[in-house]
């Protein structure tokens, strides 16, 4: 009696539903990920259509009055402030080859073998294209863009960021290159004690998000209707958090609830409407603060805070080399991430995220 087999393609396609499966499951910010514009990262699927360019819209809360008892509403309809947001769709790969023939002659067992660095790598690529983004400077990575459009950015975007604990930590020292706000003399007016993050600079930022012009959206729980803002924090940062006896305090009414609620992950603390999530690898500005402290930003996010462009998901393919002797299994995407940006007519701002700059010193 003749056994069966499964089909090699249909055993790949297995695979790289398992590999997906458990890499958005293990995605630090799967919980803030989803198709609708209430998360942070609005994410859309190009489906069988062509292209290199997908367009979201971006829709902004009505602040009309309405009409009541039997005034007339035809006539008196609230026009909805929409706009658009496009991204660049891209591929990204990578790859190991495995050259103990014995073991990886059979392409499944190279898949498996390869598979959790493989994942971990995607993983971490993921995490850096998240926080890489919510750091953009108007489309330009922070690291590669020149004081003069940070400057810009901070003109822009002055009721979205915030240097410390105080909105007149804000330098209006008239830089080099027309800017009315100074970035980098901003940033060093952060120091070591009154801008160390806490649950009252956490407030302010929560208060500038909801009197922005245009306001920022809170996302809204699925599970209870209640209103989150999402904010990252370096594990530094956080560590000042939790060292808040508000916070402390706080934590001991929710924990019960953070059971219930998607929008949690193991670690997470919750006050005021704010979800804090601590992020490895999250930036540090290296002594640029007063008396040359350490910086890193907080992004305090709301709903449509990113996009996120995916065409197709992650799927692998194999690859022999040298006579067969050496087998490779490579992952691959074919998407994008970025920060949903938009023009009033005279400025670019950033659509869901209030930036805050704290200090960031190490553990003595």
């Amino acid at each position: 009696m003749a056994d069966t087999s499964a089909a090699t393609g249909l055993t790949v396609q297995q695979w790289d539903d398992k590999f997906f499966k458990e890499y958005f499951q293990e995605n630090r910010f799967q919980s803030d990920m989803g198709t609708s514009p209430n998360n942070v990262i609005h994410v859309k699927d190009f489906g069988s259509k062509k292209g290199k360019t997908m367009t979201w819209a971006l829709v902004n809360r009505l602040t009309g009055a309405g009409v009541t008892g039997s005034s007339t509403l035809e006539g008196n309809e609230e026009a909805m402030d929409s706009r658009e947001f496009t991204l660049d769709i891209t591929k990204r790969r990578n790859a190991v080859r495995v050259s103990d023939i014995e073991e990886q002659y059979s392409a499944i067992g190279l898949r498996n073998a390869a598979k959790d660095c493989l994942k971990d790598w995607a993983l971490e690529d993921t995490r850096d294209r998240i926080i890489g983004h919510l750091h953009d400077v108007q489309g330009v990575a922070y690291g590669s863009a020149s004081e003069a459009e940070k400057d810009a950015w901070l003109d822009d975007n002055t009721d979205r960021i915030l240097f410390g604990a105080a909105q007149s930590n804000l330098s209006t020292a008239a830089p080099a290159g027309g800017a009315t706000n100074d970035h980098s003399g901003s940033l060093a007016n952060v120091d070591a004690s009154a801008d160390t993050f806490s649950t009252s600079i956490a407030s302010v930022m929560k208060r500038m998000a909801l009197t922005a012009s245009p306001k920022i959206r809170p996302i809204r729980s699925e599970a209870s209707g209640r209103r989150y803002f999402v904010a990252y924090l370096h594990p530094y940062v956080f560590r000042d958090l939790k060292a808040d006896t508000v916070i402390q305090a706080a934590q001991r009414d929710v924990s019960l609830r953070m059971q219930n609620e998607k929008l949690f992950k193991g670690g997470d603390m919750e006050w005021d409407g704010i979800i804090f999530k601590e992020i490895d690898d999250m930036p540090v500005l290296s002594g640029v603060g007063a008396a040359s402290i350490d910086v890193s930003p907080v992004f305090f996010c709301g709903a449509q805070a990113l996009a996120y462009g995916v065409k197709k998901r992650w799927y692998s393919i194999t690859e022999k080399f040298d006579y067969d002797d050496k087998h490779g299994v490579s992952i691959n995407e074919i998407g994008n991430f970025g920060k949903m940006t938009f023009s009033d007519g005279s400025a670019t701002k950033d659509h869901g995220v209030v930036t805050g700059y704290m200090s960031c010193v190490a553990d003595a």
